[in-house]
């Protein structure tokens, strides 16, 4: 499922026009967004939560020529699914 059809699923279900759905599921996307870049987490219950992890930096190597490069640190968001979506799919 891409954004286009995540759009028409929830303006059918909740009844509202597709440009209504697409403002709000932009406004979840901006508010999950604004939130995790404050350090923040976002906790749906029954769904998940995004936070945000810190990845060190570390040594790899380019694949094309085996020379080591450095990455940098860098922050990255995670999402760990809640027990009704993880029983929802088993």
């Amino acid at each position: 499922m891409n954004k286009t059809e995540l759009i028409d699923h929830i303006a059918q279900q909740a009844d509202i026009s597709k440009a209504a759905a697409g403002r709000a599921l932009d406004a979840v996307i901006g508010g999950v967004k604004g939130t995790l870049k404050k350090g923040g987490s976002v906790t749906l219950v029954g769904f998940g939560t995004f936070a945000v992890g810190k990845r060190t930096a570390r040594t790899g190597r380019n694949p094309r020529t085996g020379a080591a490069i450095k990455i940098k640190a860098a922050m990255v968001p995670k999402f760990r699914p809640g027990k009704a979506l993880k029983d929802a799919l088993n």
